[in-house]
């Protein structure tokens, strides 16, 4: 296969839809812990808002600056997150790492529509952005447990 090739498998059409459909891209008015992360490599970044209640996440927001499949990745990552814990969002976020890095296996539901972003594996210069929504969303728990224990 020609590199034109791979990139055009890379780019499939269900990764060009879940990058033009982004959910919660509207700001949260009051969020509980907001974090932005950068891919120095590629220049992507990701802004998220959360709001926790019991220890979940009730309210969800992204900006999402980044390739096709960072955008398809936060796509995927912004349709589940809400009314997950924590350990759960993490744990979605080390089955990705783990798919892109060491051939492991897609990760579980909710988070099973990364599937997608397999063929991905084979370009490292990528595997940062497509975790920078998760990167982004785990920073922004961490912020609002932060502020959670100062108040």
């Amino acid at each position: 296969m020609s590199a034109e090739t791979d990139m055009i498998k890379l780019y499939s059409g269900r990764i060009l839809a879940l990058a033009a459909d982004l959910p919660h891209t509207t700001r949260l008015e009051a969020p509980d812990g907001t974090a932005k992360k950068r891919s120095p490599l590629c220049g992507s970044t990701v802004t998220v808002d959360v709001a926790l209640t019991d220890g979940k996440v009730t309210g969800y927001a992204q900006d999402v600056k980044a390739c096709a499949l960072g955008q398809a990745a936060a796509s995927v990552i912004g349709s589940a997150v809400i009314g997950l814990t924590p350990n759960q969002i993490a744990d979605g976020r080390e089955q990705l790492f783990a798919m892109l890095k060491t051939d492991g296996p897609v990760p579980a539901a909710p988070f099973e529509g990364l599937d997608v972003l397999e063929p991905a594996k084979d370009y490292k210069n990528r595997h940062a952005s497509i975790l920078l929504a998760f990167d982004a969303t785990l920073a922004a728990i961490d912020a609002a447990k932060e502020t959670e224990q100062t108040a």
